[in-house]
C-alpha cells in the first residue's frame, strides 16, 4: 500500500484569549476487517495549507486548519485515514472536525463533514492518541486522491511566562509545539508557520530552514521525514490579549408559545492570563490604560440573535449600567463592561438576559414542534471549560428528543413558574472544553396539544370565577350560630351578665361619690361652721342612698339565678357588703363631727374622737377600689 501526500503546516498565533498550533497527523490503512488501523511505512507525499482560517483567535488555544490531499499509491483500496496527538494535548482537545470538497472558487462543491472518532490503533506507540477519518462511501482506489480539511482545537494550550506581572508590565506568552508534522507514516515534504498577534518575539527555536518575517515564523520546507518525527520547538512572544475564561456557562433558555424565546446567561468569568502581582492603582490606570493596565481587558462583546429584544445585564449586587447596546436588521451586539478592569487571575459573575421572536425560532415538522438555536455563547472571545445549556419548555410537552452536532452529556428536570401543576420539562445538556467552533445549532424536538395553552388562561379565569361566587356567598349568608343551640344560649346568658355587672359597677361608683359629697359637706363645716348645710347635704345623701339600694337589689337577684354568674357572684356580694360597711363608718363620723360642732367642741377634740373611724374609712374605701378593678378586668 502507498499513499502520496503533501504538507505545508501554517500556525496562525491568535488574538484575544486564543494561540495557533497545530498538530495533525495522517495515514491510511486498506478497506477491509474492522479493528485496529495498520500502519505502513510506505512513501506518504501530502499537502497541507494549515492556518488560514485560524487568525484572531483566542489566546489559551491552539488551532490548527490543514488542506490534506492524500494519493494512493499502493495495490489496496484505502477507507481511512489516521489523525494523531501527543497525549499532553489530546487531553486538551476540545473540536476535531474533517471536511470534503472538490473543485475551487466558484465551481467548490459544498463541503460534507466526515466522520472522525477516536480509536486503538495497533502498534501505536502509546504517548500518542489516533483518531480515525472515513473516507467517502467506496474509499479511495490505487492511484486515486483525495482531498480534505482538517480543524483542529485545543483548549489551555498556552502559558503565561512569567506566570505574574505587575500591572505595568507586559503580557509574555510561550508556545510549543513541533517541527514537523507529527504522522504515523513517512512525510515527503512538510513545512510550518507561526503567525504570532506581535511582532515582538523574545526568543523562539532555530532549527534548519527557519527564518522570521515581522510576526510570521517559518519552519520548512523539510522532506523525507520518518513516521513520527518530532522536532519540539518553543516560542515566547508578547500578547497583551486578554484570556477570557468562563469557568463555568449555565444557559437557561425557556420557550413560551405565547411568543417569546427567554435566554438567561449566567457567567462565572476568570482572567487566566498572568496573574497581577503588587498593588493595583486606579489612578494609574484612568491615567494610562494602555500602559497600566495593557494587560486587562475593560469589555466583551455579545453578538445575539436578530430582534432581540428586553436585553439585560446584571451581578449579584444589581443592574449594571455600564453597557451599550446597538443592532440593525442583521444583528444585536450587547458591549459588556465588568464593574472594574479583569487583571490576570481576577474572577467577576454576571447575568446577561434577552428575549427572541419566537417565529425565527420554533418550527414544526412531521407532527412535531422542534426548537432550532445556537449551542455556544454569544460572546466570541472566549472559552467555556463547562457549558450547561438547559431548554424549559411548556408544561405539557412530551416525546422530546434533542440532536446535537456534537456529543454532550443529557438529562432532564422539572421546573415550576407561574401557574405550573405538573411542572415544565427541562431539557439539560452539558459539554465540557467548549469554544467558538461549538456554537451551532441545535434541535430540540417535542409533542404539544394547542388546546393546552388554554390551560393557564381557564385558571385564571376560573380562579377568579370562584373568589367572587365566594365573595358573593360571604355577603349574603348568614354565619351566626343557631340561636336554639347551647353555645349561643350560653354566650347570650354570659353577655346578660356582663350588662348587669356593669350596671352593678356604675350603682357603685354612683355611691362612692356621694360619699365623697359627705367629705365634701364636712370640708364646708370646718371651714364657715355652718351646721346647718351640713346636715341638708347628709339629709340629700341618705335619699341617694337609698334610691340606689332599691335598684341594686333586682340586679344582685339576677345575678344569683344565672349560672353564667357563679364565679364572679362572690366577688360582686363582697363589693355590695364592703360598699355598705363604708355607707355605715362614713355616717357615723358625719354625725360625729355635726354634733360636735354643735357641742362647741375644739377642732382637735374632733379630730381625736374621729381618728379611729377615719383609719377604718380609708382602708374599707381601698378593698372596694380594689374589687371593682378586679370585678372590670373579669
Amino acid at each position: 500500500m502507498g499513499v502520496c501526500c503533501t504538507y505545508t503546516n501554517s500556525h496562525a498565533s491568535p488574538r484575544d484569549d486564543r494561540a495557533l498550533a497545530h498538530e495533525d497527523g495522517v495515514s491510511v490503512r486498506p478497506a477491509g476487517p474492522r479493528g485496529g488501523p495498520a500502519l505502513d511505512s510506505g512513501a506518504l507525499r501530502s499537502g497541507v495549507d494549515q492556518g488560514r482560517s485560524a487568525l484572531y483567535r483566542f489566546l489559551l488555544l491552539e488551532f490548527s486548519h490543514c488542506l490534506m490531499k492524500v494519493e494512493n499509491t499502493g495495490k489496496d483500496s484505502v477507507s481511512e485515514v489516521l489523525l494523531v496527538f501527543p497525549e499532553r494535548q489530546a487531553k486538551n482537545l476540545a473540536y476535531l472536525t474533517a471536511l470534503s470538497s472538490t473543485g475551487k472558487g466558484k465551481a467548490k462543491t459544498a463541503a460534507v463533514n466526515l466522520p472522525v472518532k477516536n480509536v486503538n490503533s495497533e502498534g501505536m506507540p502509546p504517548a500518542l492518541v489516533a483518531y480515525s477519518v472515513s473516507l467517502p462511501e467506496g474509499g479511495l482506489g490505487k492511484g486515486e486522491s483525495f482531498t480534505f480539511d482538517v480543524s483542529v482545537v485545543f483548549t489551555h494550550s498556552l502559558q503565561p511566562f512569567p506566570e505574574k506581572i505587575t500591572q505595568a508590565d507586559t503580557q509574555l506568552l510561550v508556545f510549543e509545539e513541533s517541527a514537523y508534522f507529527l504522522s504515523p507514516y513517512a512525510v515527503k515534504v512538510q513545512s510550518l508557520t507561526v503567525k504570532l498577534p506581535h511582532p515582538r518575539v523574545e526568543s523562539y527555536t532555530k532549527l534548519e530552514n527557519t527564518k522570521i518575517q515581522g510576526s510570521e515564523i517559518k519552519y520548512g520546507p523539510y522532506e523525507n521525514l520518518a513516521p513520527f518525527s518530532y522536532s519540539p520547538i518553543v516560542v515566547h512572544f508578547e500578547s497583551n490579549q486578554p484570556f477570557v475564561v468562563a469557568r463555568e456557562l449555565v444557559r437557561e433558555i425557556e420557550v413560551s408559545h405565547w411568543g417569546n424565546v427567554q435566554v438567561t446567561e449566567n457567567y462565572d468569568l476568570v482572567h487566566g492570563g498572568s496573574q497581577i502581582k503588587g498593588e493595583f492603582s486606579r489612578l494609574d490606570y484612568q491615567a494610562r490604560p494602555h500602559i497600566r493596565g495593557a494587560a486587562a481587558f475593560r469589555n466583551l462583546i455579545a453578538k445575539l440573535p436578530p430582534r432581540a429584544h428586553s436585553v439585560y445585564y446584571r451581578d449579584a449586587i444589581g443592574n449594571i449600567s455600564t453597557s451599550h447596546l446597538w443592532g440593525d436588521a442583521r444583528k444585536t451586539e450587547l458591549e459588556i463592561e465588568p464593574r472594574y478592569p479583569m487583571f490576570g487571575g481576577w474572577r467577576t459573575a454576571f447575568t446577561i438576559g434577552y428575549g427572541l421572536p419566537l417565529q425565527d425560532f420554533l418550527f414544526k415538522s412531521g407532527g412535531k414542534r422542534f426548537l432550532n438555536i445556537s449551542f455556544g455563547s454569544p460572546i466570541s472571545e472566549i472559552i467555556i471549560d463547562t457549558l450547561i445549556v438547559k431548554v424549559v419548555l411548556p408544561e405539557g410537552s412530551r416525546d422530546i428528543s434533542v440532536s446535537t452536532p456534537f456529543p454532550v452529556k443529557q438529562w432532564e428536570e422539572t421546573k415550576f413558574s407561574h401557574l405550573d401543576v405538573v411542572g415544565r420539562p427541562v431539557v439539560a445538556l452539558e459539554k465540557s472544553k467548549v469554544v467558538p467552533e461549538h456554537d451551532q445549532y441545535f434541535q430540540v424536538y417535542y409533542k404539544f396539544n394547542s388546546i393546552s395553552m388554554l390551560r393557564e388562561p381557564i385558571m385564571l379565569i376560573s380562579g377568579f370565577f370562584f373568589l367572587f361566587v365566594a365573595c358573593i356567598v360571604y355577603v349574603h349568608a348568614d354565619l351566626s350560630i343557631s340561636k336554639s343551640s347551647a353555645s349561643y344560649l350560653a354566650k347570650v346568658q354570659w353577655e346578660e351578665v356582663q350588662s348587669v355587672i356593669q350596671q352593678v359597677n356604675n350603682l357603685i361608683n354612683r355611691c362612692l361619690t356621694v360619699h365623697d359629697k359627705l367629705d365634701a359637706s364636712l370640708r364646708d363645716l370646718s371651714r364657715t361652721g355652718d351646721v346647718q348645710a351640713c346636715k341638708t347635704a347628709r339629709k340629700q345623701a341618705d335619699g341617694l342612698l337609698k334610691e340606689l339600694s332599691k335598684e341594686l337589689k333586682p340586679l344582685l337577684s339576677i345575678l344569683q339565678t344565672s349560672p353564667q354568674a357563679v364565679q364572679i357572684l362572690p366577688k360582686v356580694e363582697e363589693l355590695v357588703v364592703k360598699e355598705k360597711e363604708l355607707q355605715d363608718k362614713l355616717m357615723v363620723k358625719h354625725t360625729t363631727v355635726v354634733e360636735c360642732y354643735e357641742k362647741k367642741v375644739s377642732g382637735r377634740e374632733i379630730e381625736n374622737r374621729i381618728a379611729s373611724q377615719q383609719n377604718k374609712i380609708t382602708a374599707l374605701r381601698q378593698e372596694v377600689d380594689d374589687l371593682l378593678d378586679f370585678i372590670d378586668e373579669l
